[in-house]
């Protein structure tokens, strides 16, 4: 998406994510001159089915990014993988067990 005018000076970017109309997602990345991933803090980023978790694991692998399930069934109520991004962040991609 388009960052407000207000903001565009201030670099890095948006995103959004819809269901019809209706806005159902945002993430918001910025820039810092002294930047350091985050090894343990991150997003948790949800997702309906385990189809969608595991069709997005094969997304990333094919990618080329590493991918880990170590912890997969160790929070309660959710399958989960981590993978880093781009810049080494960490991510966390989920779905509720049924």
């Amino acid at each position: 998406m388009t960052k407000p005018p207000s903001l565009v000076g201030r670099g890095g970017c948006w995103f959004r994510a819809f269901h019809g109309d209706a806005v159902t997602a945002e993430l918001h990345l910025g820039v810092h001159d002294a930047f350091h991933p985050a090894e343990k803090a991150h997003p948790g980023l949800v997702l309906g089915t385990l189809i969608e978790l595991e069709a997005t694991a094969a997304r990333i692998e094919h990618a080329g990014y590493e991918l880990s399930w170590a912890e997969r069934d160790t929070f309660e109520g959710y399958v989960r993988l981590h993978a880093p991004d781009g810049f080494g962040n960490r991510l966390e991609v989920m779905t509720p067990t049924a």
